[in-house]
């Protein structure tokens, strides 16, 4: 793991940095390039944005780690509410959520019961997507997802590429079949659980995406899609789509607001499925910090732009 990364990653769980990041002003315009408000309303206006240039949306209400079962309530009406709005405004567009919001940490049959509550309110041909998050969590988080698939619902979940048990849990999730986002991965895990280089977890995630390509071709993978704001990968992965004749409507990609907004368009144009992750809320610090440990380069990137203006 590079020096950078492992910096940002114990920056992303420093309450220090935190409590202070938002009180400096070029902090909040950086992150304010990346996600579109704190607001629901702020994201439904993004979405219909990318609706007009052929590009779907997820919604991600940041936090995490809920103290208590009302917390968890609370996070469960508010995802109601945007079905609701995402369904009123006609958007393609899904919600992604993570268990510890709804209250994994308190109890796994309340975290069910509230996700039930969440997958009710929503329509059969949107996907809710689960997020995943640490290594801590990935039994548990699978384990509910499985129960919930197998309960008749149209619900998808996370895979970290750096993760070396990926492998034997994407085989296991293909014989159901499932929906699955492939992505590199953002937590801090020690090398006998994560690969600590960056040429490896990406070699993992191309063995991964072809894998799921070809149980997609098969009937296999409900969705197959890949989040990555990695051109050379993405490249890597759509040429081995068309030397398998993969439709390009099962291969999509998913990035991130505001990043790669160009390639965002192109792949929407060129026939691919391209969706763009929204995020909003108010405690968007630790998120926003992971994303930068995900591939410190962005770090450069987000300079870049912020400086341009």
């Amino acid at each position: 793991m590079s020096v950078m990364r492992s910096m940002l990653l114990a920056a992303s769980q420093n309450a220090w940095l935190r409590d202070r990041a938002g009180k400096y002003r070029f902090v909040r315009r950086t992150v304010s390039r990346f996600m579109p408000g704190e607001s629901l309303d702020e994201a439904l206006a993004a979405a219909l944005i990318l609706r007009g240039k052929k590009i779907g949306a997820m919604f991600t209400h940041l936090g995490e780690n809920v103290k208590d079962q009302s917390e968890a309530r609370q996070v469960v009406d508010h995802y109601i509410a945007a079905l609701n709005q995402i369904q009123q405004h006609g958007l393609p567009a899904e919600i992604s959520l993570k268990l510890t919001q709804l209250g994994l940490d308190l109890s796994p049959e309340l975290c069910y019961e509230n996700l039930q509550r969440i997958l009710e309110s929503g329509t059969k041909e949107a996907t809710i997507w689960l997020d995943m998050e640490s290594s801590a969590y990935t039994d548990a988080t699978l384990a509910l997802y499985e129960r919930a698939l197998r309960s008749g619902y149209n619900i998808g979940v996370c895979l970290q590429a750096y993760l070396r048990r990926t492998k034997d849990d994407l085989d296991r999730l293909l014989t159901l079949p499932a929906s699955i986002r492939l992505v590199k991965g953002a937590y801090k895990e020690p090398p006998k659980l994560a690969f600590p280089r960056k040429q490896d977890v990406d070699e993992s995630f191309f063995a991964l995406a072809q894998e799921m390509l070809r149980a997609k071709a098969q009937g296999q993978c409900i969705r197959a899609a890949f989040g990555t704001h990695d051109l050379v990968l993405i490249r890597r992965i759509s040429d081995f789509a068309a030397n398998e004749n993969v439709a390009k409507a099962d291969l999509e990609v998913q990035m991130l607001y505001g990043i790669q907004r160009e390639d965002q368009e192109r792949l929407a144009n060129e026939g691919w499925r391209s969706n763009v992750l929204i995020v909003y809320g108010t405690y968007w610090y630790a998120w926003f910090v992971r994303r930068l440990a995900e591939r410190p380069a962005n770090l450069w990137f987000i300079l870049r732009n912020v400086f341009a203006g």
